[in-house]
């Protein structure tokens, strides 16, 4: 048993555990008992197989960059993510929830959005297996991304704007629990990150970590070993991120770099930076690491990217950061921008903004000219376009 995942009582060290309502017990003692078991039926792997394959587009591509490894003197590997079937790292865990929803006879769908990656892709295993959909996306995020609201509504989903705290993903996040609670017989939450009640933290890992299984035997074609020197990764909730990490936690000598969202600056008051500014505490029905006030107020993140915008981490990120087998650290929206507009020019790829917070992050970094380095590029950009073609003038 890996010391860095989830234990028998839902923790992963101090962090974890299900801190929920009374009115939500069933709901997320039904899945507690039931997830692994299905997820481990040869008809459900049968089937969540097929549809990486065929309909998302799997495995990704592991991509050498070559022109950004001569500017850091690194062998540096994308994992394109960004090209999946909906732009990013996210169906990874609908397709596998959806198909879980459907063993337990769920007929309705709920999910929370952010950057509204997670969003579309509710709302595309939604039309695939014909279930009602309905989002939480903060008011203030569906301005920012609009082009993924309506691609949610395109696909028969219900946008709902969450219009309390800052408007944004953690707000959304109260709804869509609020709705569960009211609704407890016929409808499945899909958490979009590794947070949330056990079993979430440890159900979307492992959907995610398709990633990790990916890349090991990919790196080991590309350079006769599995085993990088650096795993980087953006993080907001962080499901990329344990995706990305899954098959190296172990391996102590790769080393794991996950990047937060600075803002305008760690200590700006305009920051996402959890693990430089939070405590411990409890969010969103598991106890991990959380900015706060002194008396246990959630304070509100702010990050240019919407999907960073969150205040708080997955518990297994809290427990890689306070064990010291993750380094997290964090960039600001201006590297972040910057970073982005480096890789769409050095190599014609347009990343996500969350996923530039994890490539900005290679500046601060200096490299001996051997190391092999694997960067998730958890999303493309389609959905930043307005935010890039404003922030520079173009």
């Amino acid at each position: 048993m890996s010391k860095y995942q989830v234990n028998e009582k839902g923790y992963y060290g101090p962090f974890g555990g299900a801190y929920i309502p009374e009115m939500l017990y069933p709901n997320v003692e039904e899945l507690r008992q039931q997830y692994l078991a299905i997820m481990q039926d040869k008809s459900f792997q049968e089937e969540f197989q097929q549809l990486l394959r065929d309909y998302v587009g799997r495995p990704s591509p592991l991509y050498h960059a070559q022109r950004l490894s001569e500017r850091y003197n690194a062998n540096i590997f994308l994992k394109r993510e960004d090209l999946n079937h909906t732009g990013a790292h996210k169906i990874n865990n609908t397709i596998g929830q959806i198909l879980l929803a459907e063993r337990l006879g769920k007929k309705r769908i709920i999910a929370e959005t952010g950057a509204g990656q997670h969003g579309v892709a509710t709302a595309t295993v939604c039309a695939l297996k014909g279930l009602e959909c309905v989002v939480y996306m903060g008011e203030m995020d569906i301005q920012r991304q609009a082009p993924n609201v309506a691609r949610m509504k395109m696909m028969g989903a219900q946008v709902v704007a969450a219009q309390s705290g800052s408007k944004t993903l953690k707000d959304a996040t109260n709804e869509a629990l609020r709705d569960w609670i009211n609704n407890p017989v016929d409808t499945h939450y899909i958490i979009g990150s590794v947070v949330g009640p056990h079993p979430y933290p440890d159900l979307v890992a492992r959907f995610q970590s398709i990633i990790s299984e990916e890349t090991k035997k990919q790196l080991l074609e590309k350079t006769g070993n599995d085993q990088p020197d650096y795993v980087m990764a953006c993080v907001g909730g962080g499901s990329n991120a344990a995706g990305m990490f899954y098959h190296f936690l172990d391996d102590e000598t790769v080393k794991l770099i996950a990047v937060e969202a600075a803002g305008h600056g760690v200590n700006s008051g305009e920051s996402a930076a959890t693990t430089a500014l939070g405590r411990e505490g409890v969010l969103h029905g598991s106890r991990s690491i959380l900015m706060q006030t002194e008396d246990g107020q959630v304070v509100e993140p702010y990050s240019i990217s919407a999907g960073l915008d969150y205040p708080g981490i997955g518990p297994q990120h809290a427990w890689l950061f306070k064990s010291g087998r993750g380094q997290y650290v964090s960039i600001t929206d201006d590297e972040a921008m910057q970073a982005g507009l480096r890789l769409t020019q050095l190599e014609g790829i347009i990343p996500a903004i969350e996923s530039s917070h994890a490539l900005a992050y290679l500046e601060k970094m200096t490299f001996s000219g051997k190391e092999n380095v694997v960067i998730c590029l958890s999303g493309r950009g389609d959905k930043d376009l307005d935010n890039y073609m404003k922030y520079f003038n173009l």
